[in-house]
């Protein structure tokens, strides 16, 4: 109870304790506060590995604590009453808001699946984890893009044909709950509304924000969005997140200058708008597919300026939750793929040397002997 009123205490004063009045709105501090239980919870993640026992009673008990603010978020709805009399009218209850009431179950239960799926690690036995300063001879395997981690290591041949269908529905599970939050995440956002000190930043056309290149890329007559993707330099997450902002900004553009021209029922004005909405589906569609490519890409400014703008207690803790559900997803498919690839580097290593190794069905008498004579000519 001392914990929880601490906790709320700081809510209150949008932490700033000092009560000088500078703290952040009640929807910034609820989303603060279950970003920063995250992330001092789960960490890096480094491991596939059960949480600790203390850490999961932590978090279950101040997401919780978070939970039930939205327990009393609530919308009148009507309904049938019957009277003492037998007649039927329609009075009005309070229920909590529908977003919530969909969303805050379907989340607590994504929390339990990726808990469950890390806890379903405790007893495997077929691959360890060597630190990366380790003897060349004892460590294992890592991908390139990973040498923080520690490497992965596999028996000789790889892992057995049991534990690899096992792992294969691990992160079948993982994926899941990555795209059913994700999915969610996403509802939420579009729900915020643009602030108006995000739309001051952007400049007056979509070619200014995309610059050149990527305008033409989307604007020609016939657009693929997987050979524009293509095209472009996706090497790096600041590149990849570069680009995100700026087609973010270019949509914003276009609905702004269509909804502008709204009134107008010019002929030009008319294929103008309809050329438009064309170019904000590309865009979206391009936006799409980065977060199904790059499923960990941090936060975009547009994302961000709303989160901080935003007052809705509600969307503030639907929000944040399923960020922290998506991301921790994600690096639990990334830490499964570690091991699956130090697997398949194994079986691959093992069947080079299975077949160099092995002796010609073709090997006559002559290639012992030695004897090259004419054969080899011939």
């Amino acid at each position: 109870m001392e914990q929880m009123k601490e906790k709320f205490s700081k809510l209150l004063l949008g932490e700033d304790m000092s009560g000088g009045g500078k703290g952040v709105s009640s929807a910034l501090a609820l989303s603060n506060v279950i970003t920063n239980l995250a992330a001092s919870v789960f960490g890096e993640q480094h491991k596939l590995a059960p949480m600790k026992e203390d850490s999961k009673k932590r978090w279950r008990k101040e997401v919780d604590w978070v939970l039930s603010v939205t327990d009393h978020i609530n919308e009148f709805v009507p309904i049938q009453h019957t009277t003492r009399d037998g007649s039927n009218m329609e009075i009005k209850v309070t229920k909590q808001r529908k977003d919530l009431l969909m969303n805050i179950p379907a989340l607590k239960k994504l929390d339990k699946m990726l808990t469950d799926c890390l806890d379903n690690f405790k007893d495997q036995k077929e691959f360890r984890y060597v630190s990366k300063d380790a003897n060349e001879s004892e460590k294992g395997v890592q991908r390139n893009d990973k040498w923080w981690l520690p490497t992965v290591k596999v028996p000789p041949g790889g892992l057995s044909d049991d534990s690899r269908k096992w792992m294969q529905k691990q992160k079948d599970c993982a994926n899941q709950v990555l795209k059913a939050s994700m999915a969610i995440n996403a509802e939420v956002l579009a729900e915020m509304e643009i602030p108006d000190s995000y739309m001051e930043t952007l400049p007056k056309n979509a070619r200014d924000a995309l610059g050149d290149t990527i305008y033409k890329g989307i604007t020609v007559e016939f657009f693929d969005s997987g050979q524009f993707l293509a095209s472009i330099d996706l090497s790096s997450e600041h590149k990849i997140l570069d680009l995100k902002n700026n087609v973010e900004a270019s949509m914003i553009i276009w609905k702004r200058k269509m909804h502008q021209k709204e009134s107008r029922s010019s002929w030009g004005a008319s294929a103008k708008m309809e050329r438009r909405e064309l170019f904000e589906e590309r865009a979206e569609t391009i936006l799409l597919l980065l977060k199904q490519r790059f499923p960990g890409l941090p936060q975009s400014s547009l994302d961000m300026s709303k989160i901080e703008s935003n007052r809705d207690v509600g969307h503030a803790v639907l929000e944040s939750y399923s960020r922290v559900l998506e991301s921790l997803a994600n690096i639990v498919m990334n830490r499964i793929e570690d091991v699956l690839y130090a697997d398949e580097v194994a079986q691959n290593s093992e069947s080079n040397d299975s077949e160099s190794g092995q002796v010609p069905t073709s090997a006559t008498i002559s290639d012992f002997m030695g004897w090259e004579g004419d054969q080899e000519e011939t």
